[in-house]
């Protein structure tokens, strides 16, 4: 089963260049964009960076932009989406529940 990636964003200008565009279709991702004025569209990324700056960014002096680059990718993909739990997931972290969905779509053998 192919599950296609789609890039949701809000409107602004970096997001509906035509060079991001081009960038987005030439790598297969399908682009989604929150209506205007309206940030409940968005309201799940905009969760997320406020979680990522509370309990990360504002707690750190940055040494350089590689160093946070570096730590930030870290945060989110050990941290974040393997052990964080989330209450609107059941208290499961991402990867527990892409598991448990996943299962429950799998045809029985």
């Amino acid at each position: 089963m192919k599950t296609a990636v789609m890039f949701h964003s809000d409107r602004g200008c970096q997001y509906t260049s035509r060079e991001f565009r081009a960038f987005l279709e030439h790598s297969g991702l399908t682009s989604s964009m929150s209506r205007r004025a309206n940030c409940w569209d968005n309201a799940v990324a905009e969760s997320f960076f406020g979680v990522l700056k509370r309990e990360l960014v504002y707690r750190e002096e940055w040494e350089s932009r590689a160093t946070a680059r570096t730590t930030i990718a870290e945060w989110i993909e050990v941290f974040y989406n393997r052990q964080r739990l989330h209450s609107t997931l059941g208290y499961l972290s991402p990867v527990q529940f892409e598991k448990i969905y996943y299962a429950a779509c799998s045809p029985v053998a």
